[in-house]
């Protein structure tokens, strides 16, 4: 957990792995999430974990929402028959932020041509985020850094700080 600032906006991790649900692999992603977003500023406040099951991935983030401004899933984003991330996410958020989602392929396709099978959706539920990264490592963290900046304004707007300077 980060040990920012009480005016740190807050995050939470969901790692999504039937492997890591099980206890048969460590989750790399989670601490790699948390730790880029510890270094942007947010308060890491819960990490959790897991399987790839719509229903279980629904509830996690709908609990995590309660408790931070900024969600982030790792894993389940992919075209796999039990990558369902994106589908948990769009069933338990009010809007969709298409932008995001298509900022991080974007510059993921810098790095590797497999960004373009990346499902993984933005959206909002009351004044949260929810944001969907892969799975991998690296790719969750060059995912993550691709749009971390964008975080904090999104929050103030959906915080009802709307002025435009």
């Amino acid at each position: 957990m980060s040990s920012s600032t009480p005016e740190a906006p807050t995050a939470a991790v969901l790692t999504v792995s039937d492997s890591s649900a099980r206890g048969e692999r460590s989750d790399l992603s989670g601490p790699a999430v948390a730790e880029v977003l510890g270094k942007a500023g947010f308060s890491v406040v819960a990490a959790e974990v897991s399987s790839d099951d719509q229903a279980l991935i629904q509830q996690a983030i709908t609990r995590l929402a309660k408790k931070a401004r900024l969600v982030v899933t790792t894993g389940g984003t992919g075209i796999a028959k039990r990558d369902v991330t994106p589908e948990a996410t769009s069933a338990v958020c009010e809007r969709l932020v298409e932008g995001v989602a298509e900022k991080m392929r974007f510059e993921g396709g810098k790095k590797t041509r497999f960004a373009a099978l990346s499902r993984g959706i933005c959206g909002v539920r009351g004044e949260s985020v929810i944001l969907n990264v892969p799975g991998s490592p690296a790719g969750a963290v060059d995912s993550l850094k691709a749009v971390i900046d964008l975080m904090p304004h999104a929050l103030q707007l959906l915080s009802g700080n709307t002025k435009h300077q």
